[in-house]
């Protein structure tokens, strides 16, 4: 129920991903669905005999990875293949993902060797946050109310369990192990909120490669978990009985979510954190029931919620892109890496922003732009297949209240005391009307065991608006595409004058067609969205969905 992603991503190793992948997605995720039926399926030898045929008929990728993992007479050490360098070679230059630059027989192989691929086709690993063995293993979601693995689309959209009186509810918290007990966080009270961070700064999401782990300050852990409304129950804690230290934690807000066309009031679950040492003691799903039954006394009984990994079942999946700001900080903590046949410093050159934003009237939102934003907000927000709700407070916490404190360079050039999100408008010199406005928040990751860099800072793109949207053709005329290329350049210019190191942003809302043109690389991260206790078809995330175009069916952004 975590925001897990990969923190860190090379664009080229993605690529290759994508190059291996391009030909096995359909059957990777049959087998995946067989897989999880195995467990449920009334017979379970109709499904072993599906995977049969399966088998007998291989995709181009299937038999590359069949070279990667060779046998015993033919596998020596853990050497790529020249074969299999060469294939993934031709499937890029097909897709020219890459630039001739960056392909080469070597850098290939030695992202290949980066990127553990023979682990992954070992099965040590999955691709893309897929892996078959883990499918197995949710012993817990198969007893929750969420679409199943392998389960066919819904007939109409709704619930799959009921609402109950508050009354027929569980009164009493679910059991802990011995020696545990359940607490309450006051995220406003300064000693519990160090609490929390301090837990998810030592022990929250890391990337694959345990370089980066994600850092929230007390200031973000105020903004995100105190919108209006918000309920203090919905952030509970698991401490030692003995020393009273917290060793878990897992927290909800509420939200308005528009899923398609029904409007449902649902929980917002996010940082799901058990402490690295205790993980066996399987908290995780006691935390998860224990959160569920604290909404449901609030009369809440759906939720939606993202993870790095595949559990039953995602609705959508995004994908993170990076922007390269401060280039040689990524390079020397091995976020990005220089490729070949390229200098550091044409690197630096080619990545090299503007020193001034483009659109007129750009400027910081103000309390007396609230009104005019949260109707703009409103309108496009329309566009997306799921979208939050937002009243006029919820928009004012959402665009300003992480704002900081002082003036504007009082922390550091483009930056406030404890400033968290940075949100602008554009205001018509001639008519003074709100055109469009865009946000990002403030997420750094800590990067582990360098002596030089103690954090990565990372800004991420929040939501945006235009009224360009509402031209006549302006998707297909390119009009719209044009506007957010400037306004969200215009983003980056501001996160490169706030020091931001990498700008992120994931393939969701108008996302994906101007990552390309602002030079966005693709990461390794992927999110995926889940709804609890509610059934819809396949929302369009990095992928699109029945003719709809890529993004354009996500329009949450979970913190």
């Amino acid at each position: 129920m975590s925001n897990e992603s990969t923190i860190a991503g090379s664009s080229t190793k993605s690529t290759i991903i994508d190059a291996v992948a391009v030909d096995s997605d359909h059957d990777e995720q049959s087998d995946l669905e067989i897989e999880g039926e195995s467990s449920h399926a009334p017979n379970a030898a109709s499904s072993s005999s599906v995977g049969k045929k399966k088998k007998k008929k291989k995709s181009k990728a299937s038999k590359l990875l069949d070279k990667l993992k060779g046998n015993g007479e033919d596998r020596h050490g853990d050497e790529v293949p020249q074969e299999v360098v060469d294939q993934v070679m031709e499937e890029i230059r097909t897709q020219g993902t890459l630039s001739p630059e960056e392909l080469s027989a070597e850098s290939i192989r030695q992202a290949l060797q980066e990127m553990k691929i023979l682990e992954v086709v070992k099965g040590k690993a999955g691709i893309g946050g897929l892996n078959p063995k883990d499918m197995g293993e949710h012993k817990f979601w198969a007893t929750q109310p969420v679409p199943q693995m392998g389960e066919g689309p819904p007939e109409e959209d709704g619930y799959i369990e009921p609402s109950r009186p508050v009354d027929q509810v569980r009164q009493t918290p679910y059991g802990l192990p011995n020696g545990y007990e359940w607490s309450t966080l006051d995220i406003q009270d300064p000693d519990q909120n160090k609490e929390v961070y301090d837990i998810l700064s030592r022990n929250y999401v890391e990337d694959d490669y345990a370089a980066f782990r994600f850092q929230y300050s007390a200031e973000f852990l105020r903004w995100a978990l105190t919108p209006p409304g918000y309920h203090q129950e919905w952030h509970i804690g698991v401490r030692m009985t003995s020393n009273k230290k917290l060793i878990a934690f897992i927290s909800g807000v509420p939200m308005m979510l528009r899923v398609r066309k029904n409007v449902i009031p649902v929980s917002e679950i996010n940082y799901l954190c058990v402490h690295k040492k205790l993980r066996s003691k399987r908290l995780a799903p006691v935390l998860i029931k224990e959160v569920t039954r604290q909404c449901h006394l609030k009369g809440i009984f759906q939720a939606i919620y993202t993870a790095g990994v595949v559990i039953p079942t995602p609705v959508s999946v995004c994908r993170y892109f990076h922007r390269s700001l401060n280039i040689p900080k990524l390079i020397e903590t091995k976020f990005s890496y220089v490729p070949r046949n390229m200098t550091l410093a044409r690197m630096i050159r080619v990545n090299k922003l503007e020193s001034k934003t483009s659109l007129p009237g750009l400027r910081e939102m103000e309390e007396k732009d609230l009104a005019h934003v949260a109707d703009l907000f409103r309108r496009y927000m329309q566009r997306f297949d799921m979208a939050p709700i937002m009243t006029l407070e919820e928009a004012r916490h959402n665009f300003l209240s992480g704002k900081g404190t002082g003036k504007l360079g009082s922390a550091g050039k483009g930056r406030r005391i404890g400033q968290v999100t940075w949100s602008y408008v554009v205001e018509d010199p001639e008519t003074q009307k709100i055109t469009d406005f865009f946000s990002f928040y403030s997420l750094p990751s800590t990067i582990i065991n360098d002596t030089k860099y103690g954090t990565l800072e990372a800004a991420y793109l929040y939501y945006y608006a235009t009224e360009s949207a509402f031209e006549p053709v302006a998707e297909i005329s390119g009009q719209l595409k044009q506007r957010l290329t400037s306004l969200i350049g215009d983003a980056l210019i501001v996160g490169n004058e706030a020091a931001f190191d990498v700008f992120n942003a994931l393939t969701l809302m108008d996302n994906v067609p101007v990552l390309g043109d602002l030079k966005f690389g693709v990461g390794d991260g992927f999110l995926n969205f889940y709804l609890y206790n509610w059934r819809t078809t396949q929302l369009a995330g990095m992928n699109g969905v029945d003719g709809q175009s890529p993004g354009k069916g996500i329009g949450v952004v979970m913190l």
